[in-house]
């Protein structure tokens, strides 16, 4: 019978990446935690106390308690595994969940009677109790629900947020069982300042997750929308949400790129579901359509712009600033400054993309895209500011306008600066 009063918790966190290590790193402070990763460069790395991704700090993993290991060996001796690894999308927008089935199984192939299997990964409802339990039945020969359990708790991790911390966010929760529950929401309180909110099931849970960033996704769309209209009215989109802003109930999102690994992927899980129960989405496709084909909405800006300029698009050099797809960010998963840069380099002499941030080697060998290293050294017909992060507002634009010819142009996307002084906004 599992029962909280004699669980002694000994935790395997499966995934370190975005979400997996600060979660790690929290529950290590008050359990006996091991840190899972395939990639034995990444263990390698947070064993010296270095975090690629920047959500933690040297001091933080040089003070923890944490294990880090890439052999499964070492996760036999855990009695409650949580599963952090990615959910992305495939490139025909279907769910891909080949990293999480994997997990699955490495899970199940060390799982023992009363052990508990938390899922934080984003999917769509039934998921987890449709794929993954099945493999963790069959790896283990155990049966769900009177030999292990299984919960799932949606990470709400915002990478780059030094503001929203993973205690200070409010964490849903969820179990197979009344009593896993129980466990797996007491887990969570333990560490989670902000508190928990214990869904009713499994899948609600799941469903919770993934309309949030769908909410988003759509509120986005609309802005981005607008945008597209008030450029052909000759209006300043951002003057307009600002006027707009005034009334008490507005909802103060604005135009831009949406990538990432949430906004961008999340509502492809939804739809992929409402699918397969024979419902086909209108207004979810619709926004992500629109927030899909941002990037080369912009590009052809771009071109138009040069064009009525009369300045020839084969000998024309072009200064993209930020690549990640976020402020004060190293993470270029499903960044939609690609679909910027993309339709530029075909169309152009020269197309130099910077972004401090961003591992040069990363941004090569995920999307061919060799980056800068320093920004000066050329003059450009037109810069684009597609990435707010804190460095290019310090440059400030006098300085960002140095680097143009004595003609050119600045695409301020992000709204950084005035409208009066750039040439183009969303």
């Amino acid at each position: 019978m599992l029962s909280k009063d004699n669980f002694d918790m000994k935790i395997a966190v499966i995934g370190l990446g975005y979400v997996g290590l600060p979660l790690a790193l929290e529950f290590s402070k008050k359990y006996s935690v091991i840190g899972f990763d395939i990639n034995k460069s990444r263990i390698i790395e947070l064993q010296n106390c270095y975090d690629v991704t920047n959500e933690t700090c040297k001091s933080e993993l040089e003070n923890s308690n944490l294990i880090y290991s890439s052999s499964s060996s070492d996760i036999e001796g855990s009695n409650c595994y949580i599963i952090t690894v990615p959910t992305p999308i495939d490139d025909q927008k279907n769910p891909d969940l080949s990293p999480l089935i994997l997990a699955s199984e490495l899970v199940g192939s060390v799982l023992k009677e009363n052990d508990i299997v938390i899922y934080e990964s984003t999917v769509y409802p039934g998921a987890t109790e449709e794929v993954c339990v099945p493999k963790l039945e069959e790896e283990s020969g155990l049966q769900f629900n009177s030999q292990f359990f299984v919960g799932y708790s949606p990470e709400r991790i915002n990478p780059g947020d030094q503001t929203h911390r993973l205690p200070d966010i409010k964490k849903v929760t969820s179990g197979s069982t009344p009593e896993a529950a129980e466990l797996i929401n007491g887990l969570y309180l333990s560490i989670i300042s902000a508190g928990t909110h214990l869904a009713p099931s499994i899948r609600v849970a799941e469903a919770a997750k993934v309309i949030e960033n769908t909410q988003r996704d759509l509120n986005i769309a609309l802005v981005n929308e607008l945008a597209i209209i008030f450029n052909k009215l000759n209006l300043d989109t951002n003057d307009v949400l600002e006027a707009a802003a005034t009334k008490w109930n507005f909802l103060p999102f604005r135009p831009g790129l949406v990538g990432g690994h949430c906004i961008g992927v999340d509502p492809y899980y939804l739809t992929h579901k409402a699918q397969q129960i024979g419902y086909s989405p209108e207004v979810i496709l619709a926004g992500r359509k629109l927030n899909d084909n941002m990037g080369s909405y912009i590009a052809n800006q771009v071109f138009l712009k040069l064009e009525s300029e009369s300045i020839n698009l084969s000998q024309a050099e072009i200064l993209v600033l930020g690549l990640a797809f976020k402020e004060n960010c190293p993470d270029i998963r499903n960044t939609k400054v690609v679909d910027i840069v993309y339709p530029l380099q075909k169309k152009c002499k020269q197309v130099d993309v910077y972004d401090p941030w961003v591992d040069t080697k990363h941004a090569t060998n995920l999307y061919k895209i060799s980056l800068i290293e320093e920004i000066g050294l050329r003059k450009y017909d037109f810069i684009i500011l597609s990435v707010a992060h804190q460095e290019f507002i310090d440059l400030g634009l006098n300085t960002i306008k140095e680097y143009g010819k004595k003609t050119h142009f600045v695409f301020d996307i992000k709204a950084l600066f005035p409208h009066q002084n750039v040439d183009m906004r969303l």
